[in-house]
């Protein structure tokens, strides 16, 4: 009996350590593990409608260029340059199907209404573009933060020191727009969120030197009021300015190539608004 008792007291504390261990993994998970893990979800998947065919031309010069990173690589950037001399720069980040033509339209659109800026929409999947879920999928699931934060630091040497930067994503990318505002030190005026995975370290975030506009849809099941709370105390207790901005619609409400249902216009319209009025104020 006294056996026993002590087999089952061993078991307990094992138990106990690996669920120590297992709530230890999961609370230190990265903003960018944590949506790669999104990625093996079929929900997630299937809550991601294939985009409607579009392909963009430009109208304001912008061209697909090429820059170092500190590591000696290459990394790809969609590039449109001001008419006139500026030190204002947004960094677009893609969603998780690539640096596509629609973010492409959507860093014109950006150039064109914020007006006297530059933009360049980093890709940050070093070429590959996805047109199916399933391939999106695997592309978000293989990316390391690791290259993307030399892809970033390498378009920070490539605007030079003088740049003030904003930063703006959606879904992979909204992510990826903290983490670069949190790499551009001192250069950050700006950062856009669309539904993306929040930084949770709050002594990192206290090293953030500029204001979020957060962006989220209420009815996302994943980038949900859970998520977005937390974020705002998070932000709150690190000290820096958040501005909030939910909409009554779902994950991915603001992808124009997304096929009706999934677009919602009206969300869409409005967010946009309040992006080039935060650059505006900000940059």
């Amino acid at each position: 009996m006294k056996r026993i008792t002590m087999f089952l007291a061993m078991l307990m504390l094992v138990r106990l350590g690996m669920a120590q261990n297992e709530e230890t993994t999961v609370c230190h998970t990265s903003s960018t593990d944590k949506f790669a893990m999104f990625a093996s979800s079929k929900e997630f998947n299937m809550e991601h409608r294939t985009p409607r065919l579009y392909v963009h031309v430009s109208l304001a010069g912008g061209e697909m260029i090429k820059f170092k990173c500190a590591d000696g690589t290459e990394a790809n950037g969609f590039l449109l340059k001001s008419k006139k001399p500026s030190n204002k720069w947004i960094f677009v980040f893609q969603e998780w199907w690539g640096l596509n033509d629609n973010i492409k339209r959507q860093s014109e659109d950006l150039y064109n209404d914020v007006g006297d800026v530059n933009v360049l929409a980093l890709d940050m999947y070093d070429g590959n573009v996805a047109s199916d879920r399933e391939t999106a999928g695997k592309y978000m699931q293989a990316f390391k933060q690791d290259r993307g934060d030399q892809i970033v630091k390498g378009a920070l040497e490539y605007v030079g020191e003088g740049a003030k930067v904003g930063t703006v994503g959606w879904c992979f990318g909204g992510g990826q727009s903290l983490l670069a505002a949190l790499n551009a030190g001192k250069q950050a005026s700006a950062c856009v969120m669309y539904y993306g995975m929040p930084v949770e370290d709050v002594a990192k975030l206290k090293t953030l030197n500029c204001e979020v506009l957060n962006i989220w849809g209420t009815k996302d099941k994943w980038i949900n009021k859970d998520v977005m709370d937390k974020f705002e105390k998070n932000m709150k207790d690190a000290g820096r300015k958040l501005t909030i901005k939910p909409y009554d619609a779902d994950h991915g409400f603001a992808n124009p190539s997304n096929p009706m249902g999934a677009f919602n216009e009206e969300a869409y319209k409005d967010a946009y608004k309040n992006t080039v009025a935060f650059f505006k104020a900000h940059l």
